[in-house]
């Protein structure tokens, strides 16, 4: 079954041929935002932002990438701002939803919320992050600056995760979409926030060579290095997220030492993990990565709704 007019719930739920529609669609629209700040092919749609968890980047690039497609944004942010504070169930919350919009797009702090929200409405639901489940539309932004730096297209790549490999929602859905494409991984981690099995089993069904190590020097050999935040507010115990909050630093001087073609990304916040004297560095991609989510989302909320472009 095609994307299309479906709820984007899983990065698990994309064919090879369904990353490759995703991937040249937003670069029709990256080129065409060049020529036109509003391509107007959404004047009579509306677009609901329900971010129940804190978000910057995610959920202003969705509305943008609505304004940019002509169309309009309702939003309700922050529990504390909205009837679920009252005691409303989020079901009740999606009803209503459903009947001032045509898609919605859901962050939540627990993981399945966005499914829940896909069997309540008939509208196309769009998951922008459930816990430390997955991220599926980061996970597509961060393949098309992968692709757009050329890297998919050689013959094997290495992309070098480093950090929260086990609470790491971002990288639970890159790792699923790179999974159809010839790539060498490596896990970079303490062993305590090591890969969820479920990905092991995942990898090794697809054929994808990968390790794990605790030792960041085996970012020396990859193409990508792919930096995540050790997570905070995925910690029950604060002892433990003291414990590792700074286990690794990517820094100018570390990429010193690694491939001349490294490109360094991070899904962003970041606090210590990547060091700002790597801003101005040629492999720093992240500020560009963060852009890319425009066409992206752009591409995404054009498909769910079926307009073609």
């Amino acid at each position: 079954m095609s994307w299309r007019r479906q709820s984007i719930l899983s990065a698990g739920q994309f064919s090879a041929r369904d990353l490759e529609e995703i991937l040249n669609l937003s670069g029709k629209l990256e080129t065409a935002l060049k020529n036109s700040r509003n391509l107007k092919l959404l004047d009579d749609y509306v677009l609901a932002t329900l971010f129940f968890e804190p978000s910057t980047r995610t959920r202003l690039s969705f509305e943008a990438a609505m304004h940019r497609l002509g169309g309009r944004v309702i939003s309700a942010v922050g529990m504390q701002f909205s009837s679920l504070a009252k005691g409303e169930t989020l079901f009740d919350t999606l009803k209503m939803v459903e009947s001032y919009s045509d898609i919605c797009a859901i962050r939540h702090s627990v993981e399945g919320a966005s499914s829940l929200a896909a069997r309540s409405i008939r509208i196309p639901v769009i998951n922008a992050g459930d816990g430390a489940g997955e991220h599926p539309t980061q996970g597509l932004l961060d393949l098309y600056t992968i692709h757009r730096r050329g890297y998919l297209e050689r013959p094997q790549m290495t992309v070098a995760f480093i950090g929260d490999i086990k609470y790491g929602r971002t990288i639970h859905s890159l790792v699923q979409l790179l999974s159809h494409f010839k790539v060498n991984l490596v896990f970079i981690s303490p062993r305590e926030l090591s890969l969820p099995e479920k990905y092991h089993d995942l990898l090794k069904r697809a054929g994808v060579s990968y390790s794990e190590t605790e030792d960041i020097s085996a970012l020396r050999e990859a193409h990508v290095g792919y930096v995540t935040r050790i997570q905070e507010e995925r910690f029950i115990d604060h002892r433990e997220y003291e414990k590792f909050k700074d286990a690794y630093v990517v820094d100018a001087e570390l990429v010193g030492q690694c491939r001349k073609d490294l490109i360094v990304m991070h899904p962003l916040p970041r606090l210590t993990e990547v060091s700002t004297d790597l801003d101005a560095h040629p492999s720093a991609v992240y500020f560009e990565q963060a852009n890319n989510g425009l066409y992206v989302r752009m591409a995404l909320i054009l498909g769910l709704l079926d307009i073609n472009y």
